[in-house]
């Protein structure tokens, strides 16, 4: 229950008045018989009506008590309340071509850094659509849209090196990207493109692919990983083990501006894991899931019960008052 007017509550502080003014009246009124033997009196009980003489009051100050209540406005019911999202449609494009097994994002490798800031932003993200697609000279879906996370990051733990035809073939990667959101219906569909290197494979062009997204309202926020300069990279050797080589850092970062650009996206550049975090954070926070609340008052208006009990109480003291408690002047 709740009042729709609770200042009017203030009025009960009028009842302890009343109270004071009638028991100082009273007191006043009191009656007195004198006797000249006081064990007389000791035998003496009070009747019925001197024991319950302030019932009339009480019965009137219960009367003022709910009707007060009854001007506040009592209500019962509840506010509901209807939870609207707007999720987003994301597919994360994740190169996996060998220069992913750099060891530039120590202690990982760059695939190793990159699945777990992905982790992490999958994670963070609620009621958007998350794909996942990998590329290296061909690309294909590791998971097409879901809200099954659970998959989703599962899929995302299965994916290395290897597992497709060394390469980098960014331009068959947006465009497959962008076929998985070609039947999205979300206001908001996104690409996040993460490659260490140049586009030297597949048929189609990067910015041809880039145009086709841009058409579709896809919008592709790219990311280049890898820090400038030479990066240690393992190498098995039969004799001696495992070892390191010393490998150029190449990445096309004018084609990764261009393709950010012409969809109206942003080109990062990570350089270490710590980086490649900050990015995804400043992705997150730039494509946020829009979420509309919407209230809905339900309520049933409880004075006029109130007011008939506060009547009949009422009654019931000036009955009591002008019949069983009347006073004789």
């Amino acid at each position: 229950m709740r009042l729709a007017n609770p200042l009017f509550l203030i009025f009960w502080a009028v009842i302890p008045v009343l109270v004071w003014d009638y028991l100082r009246r009273s007191k006043k009124r009191d009656a007195g018989i004198t006797f000249s033997d006081i064990s007389i009196a000791k035998d003496i009980r009070p009747g019925f009506r001197v024991r319950y003489r302030h019932a009339p009051m009480i019965l009137r100050m219960i009367a003022i008590f709910i009707f007060i209540i009854a001007i506040a406005r009592p209500q019962a019911g509840e506010r509901e309340e209807e939870i609207i999202t707007e999720g987003i449609d994301i597919i994360l494009t994740l190169d996996t071509s060998s220069s992913m097994r750099a060891e530039d994002f120590k202690p990982q490798n760059r695939l190793g850094a990159a699945k777990q800031v992905i982790e992490e932003f999958i994670g963070s993200r609620k009621n958007d659509r998350i794909g996942l697609v990998v590329f290296a000279r061909h690309s294909f879906t590791q998971c097409p849209l879901t809200l099954d996370y659970g998959v989703l990051l599962d899929l995302l733990e299965k994916i290395d090196i290897g597992m497709i035809e060394d390469g980098t073939a960014i331009g068959t990667a947006i465009a497959n990207s962008v076929n998985r959101l070609r039947d999205s219906k979300a206001k908001s569909k996104i690409i996040i493109l993460l490659t260490d290197g140049i586009n030297n494979a597949g048929k189609i062009d990067p910015l041809t692919a880039a145009k086709t997204a841009k058409a579709l309202g896809v919008k592709i926020y790219a990311i280049g990983a890898g820090k400038p300069g030479q990066a240690p990279y393992p190498v098995d050797d039969p004799i001696f083990g495992k070892r390191y080589v010393n490998m150029e850092t190449e990445i096309d970062e004018v084609l990764l501006d261009q393709i950010a650009d012409e969809t109206e996206g942003m080109y990062f550049r990570a350089k270490d894991e710590k980086g490649l975090k900050e990015i995804y954070e400043t992705i997150g926070k730039l494509e946020k899931t829009k979420v509309e609340t919407k209230e809905y008052a339900n309520y049933t208006e409880l004075a006029g019960g109130f007011l008939l009990l506060g009547f009949v109480i009422f009654l019931m003291e000036i009955i009591l008052a002008n019949t069983v408690f009347r006073k004789i002047p």
